[in-house]
């Protein structure tokens, strides 16, 4: 094991790989019941148990062969935001479009994803990007990640002033941000408590540091309410196989009048978020210190989060990409496959202890998730702030991921802003800054998303 995954090599051992996977699939378990709410009967309209069961075999399996083939610690499962536009597309359509066509559609981004990888185009992102971005996507990755947290926690709250009809546009300034109900909301409090638990462990260089902070937290929730194991007594541990969404997908109906348009949302999403977790997750992680060998590795795995796309959509599921949440896997020490394999064995495993998996609440991972916010705040010191042409794209780049909750559009910013200043910037100076022809394509494309298409 220790010859396959490299452990001595990476700085890191079995021990420290096992409970890093633990890590982090408690803190995407979440998207085991998350992605039912949006492709479910409720939602899409796929069957819930072929939701779940495209889920966590899905994940598992894209999962376990990232850590085999590409020996990086990243974990992949249903995108969220790309599962909420599914379920958008499929619902907006009046019925014209099927849940099982929405899923050709997926399929098809995926293809064009194996032939962009093939082809390296993907792979020439790691240099055309100048480092000030690639550092401040990796901070614009932590905000975004802590910002789930304080959210999904409602440590953060949103009020609305001003507003009547929630159901309509909201003007950005009648959005005000304020801290939860500290006094009535039990998880409030206990996403404070696990907060709290959390730091101290990481003060005193405690082994496992958020794997122990989120199951004491768990604990912690059952006699506050906010943990509920009323479920445990009367639960079903074998999974109903006989309802499934594996090869339904409608590839024909795709070519739609349409679904085009989806086919390249779908794949501009993925393509700027995809690339943003791999160069965030393994900058963290110290994978990128040999450029050469960093820059290779991603591009395995982008090749493996590709073909992970088309599967995805033929298990029955929107998008299976790369997991922000990897990071606190990698805080705790992960730094091979042996992280993602792990991962992917309880993703599986996850169709048989489906209640158990369930029992962690949010209030439990939010603080997980906090505490990546600030390991990934580093990168920070990497950007040029004392030069404009570099400081403000990184600034729209950092700054966008959390407010607009996407990292496309924080990347999307920060090439557009960049290109625009290199421009002006080059007709002034003498020292003419190098613009890829990669980032003249990619700004063509990116306003042209933005401009005919919208925001996502």
């Amino acid at each position: 094991m220790d010859r396959f995954f490299k452990l001595k090599e990476h700085g890191t051992n079995v021990k420290t790989e096992i409970i890093a996977g633990i890590t982090t699939f408690m803190t995407m378990a979440y998207i085991l019941f998350v992605n039912t709410l949006f492709l479910g009967p409720n939602g899409a309209g796929i069957p819930a148990d072929g939701v779940f069961f495209a889920t966590t075999v899905g994940a598992g399996l894209i999962t376990i062969i990232m850590g085999l083939f590409v020996n990086i610690p990243i974990a992949l499962a249903p995108g969220m935001g790309l599962n909420a536009y599914f379920m958008t597309v499929v619902l907006s359509s009046g019925g014209e479009i099927t849940w099982q066509a929405a899923l050709g559609a997926v399929f098809i981004s995926g293809i064009i994803f194996i032939i962009l990888t093939i082809t390296k185009v993907r792979q020439l992102l790691l240099v055309a990007v100048p480092q000030s971005l690639k550092a401040a996507i990796t901070v614009g990755i932590g905000l975004f990640v802590a910002s789930l947290g304080l959210k999904m926690s409602n440590l953060i709250a949103a009020n609305l002033s001003g507003v009547e009809d929630a159901t309509v546009t909201i003007p950005g300034s009648s959005i005000n941000f304020a801290f939860g109900d500290f006094v009535h909301s039990h998880d409030v409090q206990l996403t404070l408590i696990g907060l709290i638990l959390i730091a101290i462990l990481m003060a005193m260089r405690v082994k496992g540091a958020l794997l122990i902070g989120i199951v004491a937290t768990t604990l912690i929730g059952i006699p506050m309410g906010v943990t509920d194991v009323s479920g445990l007594s009367h639960a079903t541990w074998f999974p109903n196989l006989s309802d499934l969404a594996v090869g339904k997908l409608d590839i024909a109906g795709a070519f739609k009048l349409g679904l085009l348009e989806i086919v390249f949302v779908f794949t501009f999403v993925e393509l700027f978020d995809t690339f943003g977790t791999l160069v965030g997750t393994a900058t963290r992680a110290g994978l990128m210190k040999d450029k050469e060998k960093g820059e290779k590795m991603i591009g395995k795995a982008m090749l493996v989060d590709a073909v992970g796309v088309s599967t995805g959509a033929v298990l029955g599921t929107s998008t299976i990409t790369s997991f922000v949440e990897s990071t606190a896997g990698v805080a705790e020490g992960g730094r091979t496959g042996l992280t993602s394999v792990t991962t992917g064995i309880l993703f599986i495993c996850a169709l048989f202890i489906a209640p158990l998996a369930g029992v962690v609440p949010s209030a439990a991972t939010a603080p997980a998730l906090i505490t990546v916010g600030v390991l990934m705040m580093g990168q920070v010191k990497s950007i040029e702030w004392d030069d404009f042409l570099y400081a403000f794209p990184a600034f729209l780049t950092i700054i966008l991921m959390p407010f607009s909750g996407s990292i496309a559009n924080g990347i999307s910013a920060g090439i557009v802003s960049y290109v625009i200043l290199a421009v002006f910037s080059n007709m002034v100076n003498k020292n003419k800054v190098k613009i890829h022809w990669l980032m003249w394509i990619l700004t063509v494309l990116i306003l042209c998303r933005y401009i005919f298409l919208g925001a996502e």
